[in-house]
């Protein structure tokens, strides 16, 4: 039995070469993105106002002797204290006909580019009329209002590296940069299937001693969301024969398996030795964890495959904490899980320390309470949960108040 941390280890430090595909930017959302992008262009491409208001020049030598900054929320001199004409009307898309020179302005509206001769753009809340296009200043001070060329970004900067998992607000900056076929990582292929003569289908009423397959749907499920593509093959007999011939298939069509049950120490608990028998190199086959023991971890040639327990909650828990990162590897990812160290709400005690426990939690307002959990088959914690606590070898009893570790859902 190998520690979770050694476990891993070796989860992530196995060998695999991603592919890459372009595809439409509207359809980039989610994917590992598998090449820098860079930017085209200076962002903003221009000097452009950042207030809808009247672009002028700044008053130069007063009494306040304050000296121009790009900052824009630095106060800077007063304007022209006398009424400026206003020589055009720039909105935003358009480019200034005029120039600007002392006591004359542009009305400017926000986003519009900034005229030549203006360095400071005066809010239109800050003026009032001054007769027909005639506008006076009516404060002291003033910031400079200007958003200026490249101050986001140089053109060739780099924007976003490769291995990041897009995100809506990475989308943003693709189009910004005009990045509409991104090169991504394709998806891995998933072959997923369940064993046991126990087992019915979600659609079938099951039998005496009959219970429906919801490992299959819950992997399916978490298998989209990485995402990576799914294929489900159905049910395995307990039968070394049968599930041979569906190993050997799903191996040899897929990037990766992921199979529950039988890979326990029960007397038809066949699959470790199948595995074998179908040229696995098998890593390990218990982890030091709880939920989620009797979880085997192999490799044939290019394609990895996972056995985990039949349970579903062990199933879902290893899925997220090793099955998961391994997705993101093999696409090349640089993803990491969301953790957070937060007080706990109650005691919490534990009967057994041998393994290291992942116990479901709900957080709340910034506190962690565990959910009413019954062990390993009872998934409908997690229909709750919106993280999973750790509690460490060794460890039985957790006040309440006591930092927990929380990896969230």
């Amino acid at each position: 039995m190998v520690l979770f941390e050694d476990a891993l280890k070796i989860v992530l430090s196995q060998d695999f070469k991603p592919g890459v595909e372009r595809v439409a930017l509207s359809e980039a959302c989610g994917r590992i993105l598998a090449g820098d992008i860079f930017s085209d262009m200076d962002m903003p491409p221009f000097d452009k106002s950042a207030v809808d208001g009247y672009a002028c020049q700044m008053t130069t030598g007063t009494s306040q002797g304050i000296t121009p900054s790009i900052d824009r929320a630095q106060i800077i001199a007063v304007p022209n204290e006398k009424p400026l004409l206003v020589v055009e009307t720039i909105s935003a898309g358009t480019i200034p006909k005029q120039a600007i020179v002392p006591g004359r302005c542009s009305k400017i509206m926000t986003g519009a580019m900034v005229p030549r001769g203006a360095d400071c753009v005066i809010m239109v809340e800050d003026t009032e009329s001054a007769g027909e296009n005639l506008v006076r200043f009516t404060l002291e001070n003033t910031a400079k209002n200007i958003c200026y060329q490249g101050e986001d970004i140089r053109k060739g900067e780099l924007v976003l590296q490769k291995g990041i998992r897009i995100t809506p607000a990475h989308m943003a900056v693709l189009a910004s940069v005009g990045a509409t076929d991104p090169l991504v990582s394709t998806l891995p292929r998933v072959g997923i299937f369940s064993t046991g003569d126990e087992l019915v289908e979600p659609g079938t009423i099951p039998g005496i001693a009959q219970i429906r397959n919801s490992n299959a749907s819950q992997l399916e499920a978490q298998v989209r969301q990485v995402p990576a593509l799914p294929t489900y093959y159905g049910i395995a007999p307990d039968k070394s024969e049968e599930l041979y011939k569906i190993i050997d298939l799903a191996l040899a069509n897929n990037d990766l398996v992921i199979l529950t049950g039988g890979v326990s120490m029960g007397d038809f608990d066949f699959v470790p030795a199948v595995m074998k028998d179908a040229g696995v190199d098998i890593f390990f086959k218990r982890i030091a964890i709880q939920p989620g023991k009797p979880t085997v971890f192999g490799r044939r040639d290019h394609t990895f495959i996972f056995g985990l327990p039949g349970n579903p909650v062990s199933s879902f828990v290893i899925f997220e904490m090793l099955v998961k990162p391994l997705l993101h590897l093999m696409m090349g990812s640089s993803w990491k899980p969301l953790e957070c160290m937060l007080p706990l709400g109650v005691d919490f005690s534990r009967h057994s320390s041998a393994r290291k426990s992942m116990v479901p939690v709900i957080m709340k307002d910034g506190v962690v309470f565990p959910v009413e959990y019954h062990g390993s088959a009872h998934i409908n914690a997690y229909s709750v949960a919106n993280g999973i606590m750790n509690v460490p070898i060794g460890t039985t009893t957790l006040k309440q108040g006591e930092q927990v570790h929380v990896r969230l859902l």
